[in-house]
């Protein structure tokens, strides 16, 4: 008998064991630190739905895909689950800078960094001066655009234009042959 408990609990703590190293692989893949404590996800994998951020200062809403709490300091977390790039898109390190300054007058204190994870990176994003100027920038643009009675579309990017819903009836349209 005690030669059967003792076989059970072995292969009870294999099996625990292979299920947290299969935990913290899984956890790896998502960009978060693997000492880090979760305190907010908006992905769907947790069914109480958290209501956004909100700045009255900046009218400024958001919700990042993850909050995680590490030595004390709450880090947004963006996923973006199907880019691949070696370097972080400025619109994405301007969408985790607003996660920042939502955090900021949330929470009281304005992390030091954010991170974004890509297909196969993460990129730790420094919160400086200057990033946080330039969003505040970006925001004061956006506002400006607002007001504005029509807003010439961006045809920057040819891919952005084939996937707009927008595509058939804009006469602004990039031709298949560009794309």
């Amino acid at each position: 008998m005690a030669i059967l408990f003792a076989a059970l609990f072995m292969l009870a703590l294999i099996v625990a064991s292979i299920l947290f190293l299969a935990a913290r692989a899984q956890r790896a893949q998502t960009g978060l630190p693997i000492h880090a404590r979760v305190v907010f996800c908006d992905t769907g994998a947790w069914r109480a739905v958290e209501r956004p951020l909100f700045s009255r200062a900046h009218q400024l809403t958001g919700k990042p895909d993850y909050i995680v709490e590490e030595n004390g300091a709450l880090i947004p977390v963006e996923v973006k689950p199907n880019r691949v790039a070696s370097a972080p898109r400025e619109s994405d390190v301007m969408q985790l800078a607003a996660y920042g300054l939502l955090i900021a007058e949330n929470y009281g204190a304005m992390p030091a960094y954010g991170l974004l994870k890509y297909r196969d990176t993460v990129f730790r994003v420094e919160f400086t001066d200057a990033v946080r100027n330039q969003l505040f920038d970006v925001m004061d643009a956006m506002r400006q655009d607002l007001e504005m009675d029509d807003i010439a579309p961006s045809h920057a990017d040819p891919r952005r234009c084939r996937a707009c819903g927008y595509r058939d009836a804009c006469g602004q349209a990039i031709g298949d042959a560009e794309i």
